[in-house]
């Protein structure tokens, strides 16, 4: 099933198409946003320009045709802050019927701040309670919930359109209309962060393009460019607060240059980056994760959860980690059985050399995931599948990592053949010394692992690797022939052997299967009838006397 979610907000307007699995698990699979500006003009009751309206128009027009050429089965379209409070907002939603077909939902502020929070708690890893701030045009969004359970939800009009029609009256902004700015902000939300604060958190999610944008100039101003990933970066709060010391200070033709920043939103990112940096301030929160997921991605999450009481891939993979990595490995078409096993003697492998590498659980889980995907560049080629299995996993959607996470993941998996890491490789030169080790020690485990499932037969039952003064014996439990899995291994030691610091020993020890033990006590049983009966021909042993019974004869 193919659906189309829309969001008619204040600044833009945003569509994405998602196939939905059978699994109820979705992908998206084509996204267009125009910035249209609905809202400029006509907030707080006004109505709606006939230039925005216009372009809104035209832009949905668009939409349409793209979700008609994606054979969608059904178009989910939200219209926010700028149509719900507009006096011509019916009038508009009657165009847009009429002109495209698409039947536009009028939501609450409340209602549009529990389905982002369902879209950010989706896209981030984060089990504890977590607040989720959306600041769009018109309005401004905060939740505070754990997974999907929301248990606070305000939509506030303080969106970056409104203030800054409002309070920016002079480029660059003047001090005194800075400190009106920040009280008009306390003055809507203080009552209840304040109740936020009082109930606990663990994390601050930030979704909508103004926080994205925000964020991006942050990571440009601390790390002298702009970071090539968004998506679960986390932020510190003091960037941002650096962000609104550099841009108030800036005329609109000096921001237009601002590293990291969209040339559009030049004009609105001094409001947002006070509004943001006052908010964080007042939860006292010292940072905030980006997440790309909001009202679209609310939108078919509520869609599912109407059509399904509970989603499936979610009772199976409850951990928003291991459910994009399975879903990526199950759209790159994974060999399933070899994939686990690789992954099974890694991890054994892992734990058993733990005193030696000392690495920890969260690199255990890139290790588990990075042999999950390894293989996932056949999908492309098998030829130099292994790169392409690196650029699968950077580009395949994975939800619940932060950017440096991913980066580790598809390292591992790129180096599960042919090369060792090197500085000079794509990625692996850009990671802290830390890091490049940890990748070195994972990718040795994989390179390994992968060797000892060379036939794809699953040969190897169970491994253990035990220290024996300055070696390490790796002892394989093997079912059947085990010459080929020994071999390979053999010829890839040296790299775990170098991570480890000590010389290891393949030792391979064939396990009998219950079936040919079975099958040996009948030959055996099969083997005893017949010298019974060699003894005594023509007479078999349940017609001889009881005496002859006992004595054997």
């Amino acid at each position: 099933m193919r659906i189309a979610a829309i969001d008619i907000g204040t600044n833009s307007v945003h569509m994405i198409v998602a196939r939905v699995r059978p699994d109820f698990s979705f992908e998206i699979i084509d996204r267009e946003k125009e910035m249209v500006r609905l809202g400029a003009g006509g907030l707080d009751g006004k109505k709606l320009t006939h230039e925005a309206m216009t372009a809104a128009l035209a832009a949905l027009s668009k939409f349409e045709r793209l979700a008609t050429s994606h054979q969608v089965d059904a178009v989910l379209a939200a219209a926010t802050s700028a149509t719900r409070e507009a006096e011509n907002g019916g009038e508009f939603l009657e165009a847009i019927e009429r002109q495209t077909g698409i039947r536009p939902r009028i939501i609450t502020g409340t209602e549009e701040a529990r389905l982002i929070h369902l879209a950010a708690v989706y896209g981030v890893d984060t089990p504890k309670p977590a607040v989720v701030i959306d600041i769009g045009g018109g309005s401004v969004e905060i939740t505070l919930g754990s997974g999907q359970v929301v248990k606070h939800a305000r939509s506030f009009k303080i969106g970056v359109i409104r203030l800054t029609e409002r309070f920016v009256k002079s480029d660059p902004l003047s001090r005194r209309d800075e400190r009106k700015l920040v009280k008009h902000i306390a003055e809507q939300v203080d009552r209840y962060v304040s109740q936020i604060v009082d109930a606990g958190f663990d994390r601050v999610i930030g979704t909508s393009g103004t926080i994205l944008s925000l964020g991006s100039v942050a990571t440009a101003i601390d790390k002298g460019q702009a970071p090539s990933e968004l998506r679960n970066l986390r932020v510190p709060a003091k960037s941002i607060k650096r962000v609104r010391k550099v841009v108030t200070r800036l005329k609109l033709d000096e921001r237009l240059h601002v590293p990291g920043l969209d040339p559009r939103r030049a004009d609105l990112v001094v409001a947002g980056a006070v509004l943001l940096d006052t908010l964080l301030k007042k939860l006292g929160t010292n940072e905030i994760t980006l997440c790309d997921l909001a009202l679209r991605e609310g939108l078919i999450l509520n869609y599912i959860h109407e059509h399904r009481s509970e989603i499936a891939r979610v009772d199976k993979y409850p951990d928003v980690r291991r459910r994009s990595t399975i879903e990526l490995a199950e759209r790159s078409n994974w060999e399933q059985e070899h994939s686990r096993q690789v992954a099974q003697l890694a991890l054994r492998m892992f734990d058993d050399t733990r005193t030696l590498h000392r690495l920890g659980d969260r690199e255990k889980e890139w290790l588990e995931y990075a042999a999950l995907l390894h293989d996932v560049g056949n999908h492309i080629s098998y030829e130099r599948h292994h790169r392409h299995s690196y650029y699968l996993i950077k580009n395949g959607d994975l939800r619940g990592f932060e950017p440096e996470e991913i980066e580790v993941i598809a390292l591992v998996a790129r180096y599960h053949r042919r090369a060792n890491p090197k500085r000079g490789h794509e990625g692996f030169g850009d990671l802290a010394q830390p890091l490049r080790r940890t990748v070195r020690v994972l990718a040795a485990f994989l390179r390994l692992a992968e060797s000892l499932d060379r036939s794809r037969h699953t040969v190897v039952g169970d491994l253990s690797l035990r220290e024996r003064g300055d070696e390490v014996l790796l002892q394989l439990q093997t079912r059947g022939d085990s010459e080929l899995e020994v071999w390979a291994g053999n010829r890839q030691l040296d790299s775990l052997e170098e991570a480890l610091g000590r010389r290891i020993r393949i030792e391979a020890r064939r396990i009998e299967a219950e079936s040919d033990r079975s099958a040996r006590r009948a030959e055996r049983g099969a083997a005893r009838r017949t010298a019974d009966q060699a003894r005594r021909p023509g007479q078999s042993s349940a017609k001889r006397s009881p005496a002859e019974r006992v004595d054997g004869r």
